[in-house]
């Protein structure tokens, strides 16, 4: 019998460390300490040449529960869809009203923190209401 595998998200984007801080805000998850040596990440981030300054940032869920969460800084801007994403679940056993609520009071306190809100999708009798929005950098992601 296999064991179940941890694992990390990993982003790829512009700007690692403030797409970074904008997911610990959404998910209460905690950036790590600046490297063993350095008071703050920005002076880590001078010490290193220009080309490597910025090239990283993690988060993590400070229960140790929830994946890791790693951003990586790319050349290339995102240009299509992803093909996974994250789903936000805090509608999660709420239906109807209740639940559009919920997830409208989320939306709005995204938004505050420079999300962008996409579609809501209402309920189709199969599926429940989700709101469709983006992150800093675009990345979709769906309140649940």
């Amino acid at each position: 019998m296999s064991s179940i595998k941890k694992f990390q998200v990993t982003f790829d984007c512009a700007r690692p460390e403030r797409v970074a801080r904008f997911w610990c805000e959404v998910l209460g998850y905690e950036a790590p300490p600046p490297p063993e040596g350095f008071a703050t990440w920005d002076a880590y981030n001078e010490a290193q040449p220009p080309e490597d300054r910025d090239a990283w940032f993690a988060a993590s869920d400070p229960t140790g529960v929830g994946p890791r969460l790693y951003f990586q800084r790319v050349p290339e801007g995102k240009v299509v869809k992803n093909r996974v994403h994250l789903d936000v679940r805090v509608g999660t056993g709420l239906v109807g009203e209740e639940r559009l609520a919920v997830l409208e009071a989320e939306c709005t306190r995204l938004l505050a923190l420079g999300a962008v809100r996409v579609q809501l999708l209402k309920a189709d009798g199969v599926n429940e209401s989700c709101i469709v929005m983006q992150d800093v950098e675009g990345n979709e992601f769906c309140l649940d």
